[in-house]
């Protein structure tokens, strides 16, 4: 999937001429993008129109005008976007009591080593960023993952729907245990994904 580019972030005053519009349109494909995944997590497959949304909000929510400021936050956010054969995936911990919360995110360190795709009989484990700064006594409520498809899998994803095989979100740390089947339409989206 091609990267944003610069020319296709609009300007603060532009953006807003059409912002109710484009925010709408990627709420509702969004939805379809969206996983639950047990209580407490949520999940998102993200494509080029969720990121260009993400960086188009930033860009208005912190008033960002400068060149380089821009910049940064299109490569900031051109990391979520998928490569060929690769799912992105932005996992979010949703615990409202602080504390809890809080307790959690300590329970759960390495979760994003305990993220996987399953396609059929093949098991695909998440990959995240290096996180050498994060620390060793707590996770992130926040987590960026990629899958990278095997070749046949993706081919599978690519063809006719009846054909694709079934796909399901999986957590197996020890704090947080949790399987999502993934409904047709939300890989009706994937397998378009993938023909980009």
């Amino acid at each position: 999937m091609k990267p944003i580019g610069r020319g296709e972030i609009l300007g603060l005053a532009d953006y807003e001429t059409i912002r109710e519009r484009f925010r709408g349109r990627v709420i509702a494909e969004k939805k379809l993008r969206r996983v639950s995944l047990g209580p407490s997590v949520s999940a998102l497959f993200e494509n080029r129109d969720t990121v260009l949304l993400q960086i188009q909000e930033m860009l208005r929510t912190e008033r960002i005008t400068r060149s380089a400021a821009i910049a940064h936050e299109i490569d900031t956010y051109n990391a979520q976007i998928p490569g060929d054969d690769e799912l992105s995936l932005t996992l979010m911990i949703a615990i409202e009591d602080h504390a809890e919360r809080d307790a959690f995110l300590q329970a759960a360190v390495g979760f994003e080593e305990h993220v996987w795709l399953t396609a059929g009989d093949e098991r695909i484990k998440a990959q995240g960023p290096a996180r050498g700064s994060e620390s060793s006594e707590r996770t992130t409520a926040v987590h960026y993952l990629k899958f990278r498809l095997p070749p046949a899998t993706a081919a599978a994803l690519r063809g006719p729907a009846p054909t694709r095989p079934t796909l399901a979100l999986e957590t197996d740390h020890p704090a947080y245990t949790a399987r999502a089947v993934l409904a047709p339409a939300t890989v009706a989206c994937i397998a378009e994904d993938l023909q980009d």
